[in-house]
């Protein structure tokens, strides 16, 4: 298990490495597009919601939505039901990069997939779905017992 660990690793980072050349002309980083993926995703969805979503710390949800509103990606708003939120909605800058964001990790998943069959594209998907929701699980757990403790 050892070694699948280094993979996924190796493969998440140099992701980032391949994003971030291509993100440039965006004036983005690698780190910042599931935070526009999901914005637009979920207009209105709130800091924390966000932060439960991609599964980031708060503090680091609030910083780079920050920085994206600085440069027109999003418009944070404050909830006239709960005035301790932040909603967050796209701009028509994120709606805009949203459409390159796919275009990228599509030709990456493409790169990275090159010489496997479609039944091993498929058992790579349904098994890395698998382990994604067997860590979701293990964070949530965590996290319930982290507020049980409080």
């Amino acid at each position: 298990m050892t070694d699948f660990i280094r993979y996924t690793g190796e493969i998440w980072r140099c992701g980032n490495l391949y994003r971030t050349a291509r993100y440039e002309a965006l004036g983005i980083g690698s780190y910042q597009d599931s935070y526009i993926v999901n914005v637009c995703a979920h207009p209105g969805i709130t800091q924390e919601g966000l932060s439960k979503l991609i599964f980031v710390h708060k503090s680091n949800v609030a910083r780079q939505l920050g920085s994206l509103e600085e440069k027109g990606f999003v418009v944070r708003k404050t909830d006239p039901d709960d005035k301790r939120n932040l909603l967050v909605y796209p701009t028509e800058k994120a709606k805009a990069a949203l459409k390159e964001i796919d275009r990228i990790t599509e030709e990456w998943k493409e790169l990275i997939q090159s010489g496997l069959s479609e039944e091993e594209r498929a058992a790579v998907e349904r098994y890395s779905a698998l382990l994604a929701e067997n860590a979701k699980r293990i964070i949530e757990r965590e996290d319930k017992r982290s507020e049980e403790g409080r």
